[in-house]
């Protein structure tokens, strides 16, 4: 296992990965309930939407680590699953069944696109200044996030969208406290930092009643048969019906790449052109998610942000994926214990793990305005829109559109053009009410 894993190469070892998996799991465990809630307003059985939501992530997951060998969790994704489901279903009035033929489209186009090379293509056209932005603003959407979850943070009024909450609360309390202990704890370079932390919080909460406690630990699956394979082909086959694939592919596209590169960096594992080795592997991986998640009965899979609270605890290879995996397993059956962390408690790792992604910051060229311009775009579209495909299609245009303007045209790559077309045809065709 050290041999196939490469933890010689890496200078890991059992345990930290096996650490930085239970790390990650926690931490995104939350889709296991949060993504069939979002989902029912769809339409979508709540209990066989849990089933199908885990089932789709331990595939993904497990094909991460093995083949791909990369300490990532594959999930449905959040964003992508509200764009189903309030856009799609309940604004343009398509049934969920035809939804998911654009998550199997959108799979099917990727798996095709990666076999052929051209997303790693792709990938290593993307200049150095735009691929060091990602993380800044993945990690500033994961702080906002985070002190969302806390209860710190709340929706204002117009002309001041957020505000500061009653932070006089037990529960936002606790979550003040845990990141001041994963602060402290960090400080001192204790291992399972963040994972100690949240458990801490749990803890507290549950012994002082903000956390129900579940009246059995365990249980069997509810059924996934309402919804597997229930793909409408055939409502599919209208010209409206290219817009939703066009967003659902281009979405995934963006969020892919931006959140592989970002992470990857994060975890050391670019190269010296700031490209990540075989990354054709992990977006495969991603793509076959895909295609699992529309079969199962849930949306578009991709690799999850909060894979790097588990890289800050040192997961370096596919063991890290492997245990998420396994855990992601064994919530089928014990669903009704694991999904009691609160978000007060995985909301301060979030906030750190953010912290961290602001080291990117350094390579960013502040004195040259047209690599400026669309890094500065991307990291505040990224939180501002609240939404990473939104930045990172931003990023791209305006990159490629300042560059024709100052009459650089040369220096834009076939690479960066196609990109660019791509990122127009999301706004083109993004339903926007």
């Amino acid at each position: 296992m050290r041999q196939f894993f490469g933890f010689d190469r890496l200078q890991t070892g059992y345990r930290q990965e096996i650490l930085a998996g239970m790390t990650t799991f926690i931490t995104v465990a939350y889709i296991i309930v949060v993504n069939p809630a979002i989902l029912e307003a769809a339409g979508i059985p709540r209990e066989a939407s849990m089933t199908a939501t885990i089932l789709t992530a331990a595939f993904g997951t497990l094909l991460m680590g093995l083949y791909a060998n990369r300490p990532f969790a594959v999930a449905p994704y959040m964003g992508e699953n509200a764009f189903i489901a309030y856009t799609v279903v309940q604004t343009l009035g398509y049934s969920w069944q035809t939804a998911l033929a654009a998550i199997f489209f959108s799979g099917i186009l990727f798996t095709i696109l990666t076999l052929s090379g051209m997303r790693g293509w792709l990938s290593k056209a993307i200049p150095k200044t735009l691929k060091h932005s990602f993380p800044v603003g993945i990690g500033l959407f994961l702080a906002f996030l985070g002190l969302n979850d806390m209860g710190v943070i709340a929706l204002g009024v117009p002309g001041a969208p957020v505000r500061m909450a009653d932070i006089s609360t037990m529960p936002v309390l606790a979550g003040i406290g845990g990141l001041t202990l994963m602060a402290v704890l960090l400080a001192r370079k204790i291992k399972g930092a963040i994972l100690v932390s949240m458990l801490a919080v749990t803890g507290v909460l549950a012994a002082t009643g903000y956390v129900p406690l579940p009246e059995v630990p365990y249980s069997l699956p509810p059924s996934i048969a309402p919804i597997f394979m229930q793909i409408d082909f055939a409502g599919s086959l209208t010209w409206g019906f290219i817009g939703v694939i066009t967003s659902v592919l281009v979405m995934d596209f963006v969020d892919t790449m931006g959140t592989l590169l970002g992470l990857s960096a994060r975890a050391g594992l670019l190269d010296e052109h700031a490209n990540l080795p075989e990354i054709e592997k992990p977006m495969l991986a991603d793509a076959l998610a895909t295609i699992a998640a529309s079969i199962c009965g849930t949306t578009t899979a991709g690799i999850y942000i909060e894979s790097a609270a588990g890289i800050e605890q040192g997961g370096k290879t596919g063991l890290t994926a492997v245990v998420i995996a396994l855990l992601f397993l064994c919530a089928l059956f014990f669903s009704p214990i694991l999904t009691i962390v609160p978000a007060e408690a995985y909301g301060p790792a979030l906030v750190i793990v953010g912290m961290f992604m602001m080291g990117s910051l350094r390579d960013i060229d502040f004195n040259d305005y047209l690599e400026l311009v669309p890094a500065f775009l991307t990291i505040i579209l990224m939180v501002f829109t609240f939404n990473i495909g939104v930045g990172i299609t931003a990023g791209f245009v305006s990159w490629t559109a300042l560059r024709v303007l100052d009459g650089r045209i040369r220096e834009i790559t076939a690479g960066m053009w196609l990109l660019s077309l791509l990122s127009l045809t999301f706004y083109i065709f993004y339903p926007y009410h």
